[in-house]
């Protein structure tokens, strides 16, 4: 049976593949389950020296699997009160943020949800032109995730991360780039070679000045660790209003077919 999540380890490059095409890539539990082990595991490796995290398909990621979503909720919501049980998309999210070596990304297709807030802990992010990210967080009940209630204000200032995050309106890639969300806009034939380029420079350079350079570029994590589980903790409380669930069951029924 084919992975939902693959993955590459060459010259010291880690590839992490989300591979559900058919689904855009959305995640569901099971895939961030596979996600946070392979995060953890290329960590702790010492012959993986970057990790390139990209799609097969034409779409990146479209956020959450929304069946899949609602399905769990009602265990999540009791799986935060118990430390030692967090669900697999916070625990993902943890991970991702404690991460100790680069993270490169190659962005094509949709990018919404989580699909654009794990960017924010990726060290360089490259797009192609006919990508399309979006935070649909408030127009589905919800609230931000992934600590972008205070990562997007500092990369891109209040009214603009505001403005992203309120409305929740989709953006193309040369506004994600205006905004610092991504390093390079590329024709989307060359996404792979660029990603790949960044990954494979990024490799040669001394491990542990790499290690230490980006650690001082990062900063104490403490604040993005707890402005994650505020989130959270108010997330998992929203999935239970009615605003939420008339929103995420109003996306269900457009998404069904027929």
């Amino acid at each position: 049976m084919t992975e939902l999540i693959e993955t590459v380890t060459q010259t010291g490059i880690c590839r992490i593949i989300l591979n559900r095409p058919e689904k855009k890539n959305a995640l569901t539990s099971a895939m961030y389950d596979r996600l946070d082990m392979l995060m953890r595991a290329a960590d702790v490796d010492d012959t993986v020296r970057v990790v390139q995290i990209e799609s097969s398909g034409a779409d990146f990621c479209a956020g959450n699997d929304i069946a899949d979503f609602l399905a769990q909720s009602r265990q999540d919501a009791a799986a935060i009160e118990q430390p030692t049980e967090e669900p697999a998309g916070l625990r993902f999210l943890d991970t991702l943020i404690g991460f100790g070596k680069p993270i490169v990304a190659a962005v094509g297709g949709v990018a919404i949800g989580i699909g654009t807030t794990m960017l924010l802990h990726c060290d360089i992010v490259v797009a192609s032109e006919d990508a399309v990210f979006g935070l649909p967080f408030v127009k589905l009940g919800l609230v931000p995730e992934a600590a972008s209630s205070l990562l997007l204000p500092r990369l891109m200032g209040y009214q603009r991360a505001a403005e992203l995050l309120l409305l929740g309106d989709t953006f193309n890639a040369s506004t994600a780039y205006e905004l610092r969300l991504v390093n390079r806009v590329v024709p989307v034939d060359e996404l792979g070679a660029m990603a790949g380029d960044f990954a494979t420079r990024l490799a040669a350079r001394p491990p542990e000045a790499l290690r230490l350079s980006r650690q001082l570029l990062r900063g104490d994590l403490a604040e993005v660790r707890s402005a994650k589980s505020r989130e959270a903790a108010i997330f998992l409380q929203r999935l239970s209003s009615s605003e939420a669930a008339a929103s995420l069951n109003a996306f269900l029924s457009r998404s069904r077919p027929g």
